[in-house]
């Protein structure tokens, strides 16, 4: 899994996490060590899900550009999530190429969720028009 932004590489990983949610194409949570953290800083606000608990946004400078809410983390998961604390999942929307298995990775419709679709992932996926009351 990679991500990039203005050609600079901000993630390269094979340990991430793939979470998988109901009318979702996957999103993949990368180790902090796998992460450019350095070019990361902490945006404001944060948002609550029910089942993996607080997540923390993150504003990305590169190259004298700035990407605001670029990537989101939960330090503190509930338990049924541990394993992605310190994890971060970038919007892959949001950057200029995210790679799995060298495969270019479409960004899931809308801008709330940040999920990546790849071709062995079928939607229909919720964040599209009309997709809200599912």
């Amino acid at each position: 899994m990679v991500v990039r932004h203005r050609g600079v590489t901000l993630a390269d990983s094979w340990a991430c996490q793939r979470v998988l949610e109901t009318s979702h194409p996957p999103v993949f949570y990368v180790p902090r060590n796998d992460v450019r953290f350095d070019l990361l800083s902490r945006a404001q606000g944060a948002t609550v899900c029910e089942w993996k608990g607080t997540a923390s946004y993150w504003t990305l400078a590169v190259d004298g550009h700035t990407v605001r809410n670029v990537a989101w983390s939960y330090e503190d998961p509930s338990r049924a999530y541990r394993s992605i604390a310190h994890h971060f999942a970038f919007y892959p929307g949001r950057v200029d190429l995210c790679l799995v298995d060298g495969e270019r990775v479409r960004a899931q419709p809308g801008d709330f969720y940040g999920g990546w679709i790849t071709g062995e992932i079928l939607g229909p996926f919720k964040g599209g028009p009309g997709s809200s009351g599912w």
